[in-house]
């Protein structure tokens, strides 16, 4: 029987002493609850406290998670999650999510989720190191919430729902790229004039969320439907430069992009516990789209060469481009309301410029809204950018019909106010599909 070394033994001795000299206990601390009380963050002490790997401790491109930031970053998350795949922000959950956050080994450290019967429910422990890219925990995050949406209707006497590789990666990394501030928090590394300061790079916000996918997949050929379906451990751990990763997240916009995209991502969730396979339950919720895998094959390879044989420059992501489009519709004006009072600065649409402005001015406004719109086409997202085409063609055809002495066959003010207006009755739905689409309580997921 081997005896402990005397001075190890000292030193846990004066460690006990002195923790209980200041009334300190070496109980867990209690968890950090989220707003929703979904998610319970708690930590796992370090077995060394002295020790951190100086790979880890010297990089600042690393997030340094803690409980109460989790807790928010979390939340955040599955807001900006829900709102991809067009569930309502406040959609009840049914399943806990614990995270258990534990003292980082090394950079290849990973994160692991484990499933739990629970009386009528499913629960879940996610395991995460406390220093981890964000790419990292944007899928571990990803993992844990797809599969706690995909288990809401299975019952816990049956199986667990298995969730494609490709959705959870590909939904992961589209989220942390498309929402225009940072989600996922992280602790600050030191204090600096009292201040808390942290060298964690960020990535530039509001354009094209696959950028870097395009930039990975312009030196890798991007992976066909039957290698996203099986990827290799090299492949899930990013050894191949990312090229699984990249080829995950354009899938997920691609398929985002059909139609009722969202909604048929929404349907594969909700069948996923009911199949052995994933793949049953994928070719029910998009039969109006691929009937077998050399469908989905054919269909994909095009997206892919579209994709990478043009590059427009960096795209604006969707809240970018509504405020954007909302910005070059609306004209500013200075409106006195008496003669002797200060102007008050307004906005005005394009159908009062065309109702009140004289002539001369009218076209000198609808010119440059018209210049502003065709610039921006070019980088606004998908559906908003044919929306701005629509507003396009309608002031050309307007400012054109203005040369002429009569309108003969072109339109005139009325016409070009009922075009306006039917353009922005049409902005107000697309847009508000693009911010959420609501769920009754049974999420019913086959709804469009």
């Amino acid at each position: 029987m081997n005896r402990p070394h005397p001075v190890c033994a000292l030193l846990a001795g004066l460690m006990f002493f002195a923790a209980a000299v200041r009334g300190e206990s070496f109980a867990r601390p209690a968890a950090t609850e989220s707003v929703s009380g979904q998610f319970s963050i708690s930590v796992e002490p370090a077995n060394n406290p002295f020790f951190q790997p100086q790979n880890l401790a010297a990089n600042t491109n690393l997030l340094r998670l803690e409980p109460a930031l989790l807790a928010v970053s979390a939340e955040r998350f599955k807001a900006a999650l829900w709102r991809t795949i067009g569930l309502a922000a406040d959609t009840p959950w049914r399943g806990k999510i614990f995270l258990t956050l534990h003292p980082a080994r090394s950079l290849n450290d990973t994160a692991n989720l484990s499933v739990q019967p629970f009386v009528n429910r499913w629960n879940y422990r996610l395991e995460l190191p406390d220093v981890m890219t964000a790419d990292c925990c944007a899928r571990a995050l990803s993992a844990a919430l797809l599969l706690e949406l995909a288990n809401r209707n299975a019952p816990v006497s049956g199986h667990s729902a298995n969730v494609p590789d490709w959705l959870v990666a590909g939904l992961g990394q589209q989220v942390l790229d498309d929402e225009e501030a940072p989600i996922i928090l992280s602790a600050p590394r030191k204090l600096i004039n009292e201040l808390p300061q942290t060298r964690v790079v960020e990535k530039r916000r509001g354009l094209d969320p696959l950028a870097e996918a395009r930039q990975v997949l312009l030196n890798s050929p991007a992976l066909t439907f039957e290698q996203l379906s099986w990827p290799n451990a090299a492949q899930m751990a990013g050894d191949d430069g990312g090229a699984y990763f990249a080829s995950a997240q354009l899938f997920v916009a691609e398929i985002l992009e059909l139609k009722n995209g969202p909604a048929k991502i929404r349907a594969l969730l909700a069948t996923l516990a009911a199949h052995q396979n994933w793949q049953t339950a994928f070719f029910e919720a998009f039969r109006e789209d691929f009937r077998r895998s050399l469908d989905v094959e054919k269909w994909w390879a095009l997206r892919v060469v579209a994709f990478t044989a043009r590059d427009p420059g960096p795209r604006w992501t969707v809240a970018v481009s509504r405020e954007r489009l909302d910005a070059v519709l609306a004209v500013p004006v200075n409106i006195r309301y008496a003669p002797d009072t200060l102007p008050t600065y307004s906005e005005i649409s394009l159908q009062s410029v065309i109702r009140n402005f004289e002539p001369a001015r009218q076209v000198e406004i609808l010119q440059a809204r018209l210049r502003d719109l065709e610039l921006a086409e070019f980088r606004l997202a998908p559906p908003l950018n044919g929306l701005a085409a629509g507003y396009g063609k309608a002031l050309s055809d307007y400012l054109h019909a203005r040369k002429k002495i009569f309108f003969l066959r072109r339109p005139g003010p009325a016409t070009t106010i009922r075009l306006l207006d039917a353009l922005d009755a049409r902005r107000r739905e697309t847009e508000a599909k693009l911010r959420t689409s609501p769920l009754p309580e049974d999420l019913n997921l086959n709804a469009p």
